[in-house]
């Protein structure tokens, strides 16, 4: 947690706050360390920049989380709008 909590510009304490608001959950090594994946480091990278512009922690993570579904929301009308102009077969998500 220390080497994920300096790659990121932040504390544990800061990374431990994110996990406890649902924002990353990191897997946890036989030894019981927890292991950041790359992709959760940037959301901790996202967040200390919400955070040092001066939002609540608990807004940062609703922020981001929002950002995520919004993303995905995006991607998927993206792809059933190709598949409607048969650029490429619908499939479930």
């Amino acid at each position: 947690m220390g080497r994920a909590a300096e790659m990121t510009g932040t504390t544990p304490g800061f990374l431990r706050s994110l996990g406890d608001q649902g924002l990353i959950t990191p897997l946890r090594s036989e030894g019981g360390h927890r292991r950041y994946s790359r992709y959760q480091l940037r959301i901790a990278m996202r967040a200390r920049d919400l955070v040092d512009q001066g939002t609540p922690v608990e807004a940062a993570c609703r922020i981001i989380i929002l950002e995520d579904q919004l993303e995905e929301a995006l991607r998927i009308n993206e792809k059933l709008r190709r598949s409607q102009h048969g650029h490429e077969p619908a499939a479930d998500t």
